[in-house]
């Protein structure tokens, strides 16, 4: 008997945990580039939930979840003596894995200058973008995705019982998991790779790493018996063929932002978008196998597949691009800034952008009018957010209208253009907005994202 079959509160509690998994995972890949940018983004904490909350879901797969239990009898954890000796064996194999893992992603990062020239490179996008749609088509089944016999005898074999078995088993156990785990880990190597923040890799590496060996430990620990597995685990793979799917449209958007072109920040458009997404589900995108019929089920999931990752797609897509102001907003800030200024003969324009620093400068000087640089990237979390949130205000959009606006796009660093003006303007980090009056003096700079009223007081005397 299971734990399950015994325990109603147990029951309940497997339930809440794979809910909250297929909720929370699949917001958090179609959220940006990658299956963690918009949650990575927005600070170490999420950065670390985010990667905590993909490692627990790798364990609902079908080569992770059977290993489970099989992996604590190698280390000795149902063998102990006692459940102290038992956890202090579970806690030395989710010691190994961590060490793994969180060097793996402290040395991506260190590697970030690299990984962030070469994904501006757009056929390396879509060089990557193809791993995913590979890795999706085999969670979908097309084939199986596993390492050599060979190697995984040789893995098999590492390790043993006691304390450095368990931990060597650890160090190798996500080489074994490498079929299911390996889109995520791909997803948060990419994105460690652009920020090419150490200490984010470390807690991203290390948080993976707990989720990953939870479940193991709770089995170890406390000898738990775990679920049956069953078809469900068929379902978990197509889930994650339709994450994979929605990763691959979020690193081609950028190269090809065509693919977003028809999204809008407009309540009507997400609600049709994510009723889309809604039906692609109740077709068949997870619940349904391919063998479950002939042609007219196979057809069904291929169109619920679809659905649902175009939908998801649409919906964040929508939700990332700025809120357009409306045309009575716009009247209303033109109104308040006639009487705001001094002189009634000033004109009134509406806030625009240029991409060249240079002409920036050029115009500022000659139009004698104050100068707002913007530096971002688009792995910025805080920049997007000034873009959407602030930028696009009608308040914002009409009392910035007199600046002469340039943003710098310092996604590649390494650009020498870009090291250039960064140096210049001595940009420490991102988001940077430098506030330059029409006489050439610095009156303000942010670092971080601020609200529209904020951002407005700033401005206010600027001239």
């Amino acid at each position: 008997m299971t734990l399950a079959d015994r325990s109603p509160v147990a029951r309940r509690m497997l339930a809440a945990l794979t809910f909250l998994t297929l909720i929370v995972v699949p917001s958090l890949a179609f959220a940006d580039e990658d299956a963690f940018t918009s949650a990575m983004a927005k600070g170490p904490a999420f950065a670390g939930l985010a990667a905590f909350l993909g490692g627990l879901s790798i364990n609902l797969t079908p080569c992770v979840y059977p290993l489970i239990v099989i992996t604590t009898a190698v280390f000795g954890a149902k063998q102990a003596k006692s459940r102290g000796q038992a956890a202090a064996l579970s806690t030395a194999y989710v010691a190994g894995i961590a060490v793994l893992y969180t060097l793996l992603l402290v040395a991506t990062a260190l590697l970030g200058g690299t990984f962030g020239a070469v994904l501006q490179n757009r056929w390396v996008i879509v060089g990557i973008a193809s791993i995913f749609v590979i890795l999706a088509a085999s969670m979908f089944g097309a084939f199986e995705l596993t390492l050599p016999e060979s190697v995984m005898q040789r893995l098999s074999g590492v390790g043993g019982v006691g304390y450095g078995g368990a931990f060597s088993l650890g160090l190798v156990s996500g080489l074994i998991a490498a079929p299911c785990s390996g889109p995520v880990t791909i997803g948060m190597m990419a994105w460690i790779g652009k920020t090419g923040s150490v200490g984010l890799g470390a807690i991203v590496g290390f948080t993976f790493a707990l989720g990953l060996g939870l479940p193991t430990w709770v089995v170890g620990t406390f000898a738990a018996s775990l679920p049956k597995g069953g078809k469900w685990m068929v379902w978990v793979k197509s889930f994650f063929g339709c994450t994979l799917l929605g990763v691959a449209l979020f690193f081609l958007k950028d190269a090809f932002p065509i693919l977003s072109s028809p999204a809008k920040h407009e309540t009507n458009f997400i609600l049709i978008a994510a009723a889309v997404c809604v039906v692609g589900l109740a077709m068949g995108a997870v619940h349904v196998n391919w063998d479950d019929g002939g042609i007219p089920t196979k057809a069904r999931k291929a169109i619920g597949i679809a659905a649902t990752v175009l939908g998801g797609f649409m919906v964040v897509a929508a939700m990332e691009k700025p809120k357009e102001a409306s045309a009575e907003d716009i009247a209303k800030a033109i109104e308040q800034q006639k009487k705001n200024n001094k002189d009634a003969s000033k004109p009134i324009h509406l806030l625009e952008w240029l991409s060249d620093e240079e002409k920036g400068v050029s115009v500022s000087k000659a139009e004698k009018r104050p100068l707002m640089l913007d530096f971002r990237a688009d792995w910025c979390g805080a920049c997007k957010e000034l873009e959407k949130e602030t930028f696009s205000d009608a308040n914002v959009k009409v009392a910035a209208g007199n600046f002469v606006a340039v943003r710098v796009d310092a996604t590649n660093e390494d650009d020498p253009k870009i090291a250039a003006l960064t140096k210049k303007y001595e940009v420490k980090g991102l988001p940077t907005v430098v506030i330059i009056d029409s006489t050439g003096k610095e009156r303000k700079r942010f670092n971080e994202f601020v609200k529209p009223d904020a951002f407005l007081a700033a401005i206010h005397d600027v001239d």
